[in-house]
């Protein structure tokens, strides 16, 4: 199944060379950064017509920097590393990578097999288990959002 997060994580360490972080913190940023991406990806995932709204930002149909995906990606940033590390006059240097990193996801399913062919349902599917448990929770989550009903 496709890896998703490691790709998350990757592009995170690749964008953040740009913005000088302190040592000490690092680590905390950059692992906020991917989880405030991938959570609100998994977050969307859960919600009527967030399938569908992933789908169109992985394949291009929707430009990352309009996308209420990244909006909640900043918005969890902001909320759990921001306001918790002090980060000042870094923090909007940081949550600006954020749309970038999320543009990159179209890049990651054109590369997966050179032909942009992969399949959308594997990155779905996991994005759905991180929101249950396992690959049956993913299962029944996306079965409830093909039936509109809530996990």
């Amino acid at each position: 199944m496709v890896n998703i997060n490691d790709f998350i994580q990757k592009a995170v360490s690749a964008s953040a060379g740009k913005v000088e972080i302190p040592a000490n913190i690092k680590d905390q940023v950059l692992g906020g950064l991917s989880d405030s991406i991938f959570g609100s990806l998994t977050q969307t995932a859960t919600k009527a017509g967030g399938l569908d709204e992933i789908k169109n930002l992985l394949t291009g149909k929707t430009d990352a920097a309009k996308s209420d995906i990244t909006a909640l990606a900043g918005d969890l940033f902001n909320k759990n590393i921001v306001s918790k590390l002090n980060l000042g006059s870094l923090a909007p240097a940081l949550t600006a990578l954020i749309p970038g990193i999320i543009g990159k996801l179209s890049g990651f399913i054109k590369d997966q097999d050179g032909d942009g062919d992969v399949d959308i349902n594997d990155i779905l599917l996991s994005l759905k288990g991180g929101a249950g448990s396992g690959l049956l929770g993913a299962a029944a989550g996306i079965l409830g959002g093909l039936f509109g009903k809530k996990k």
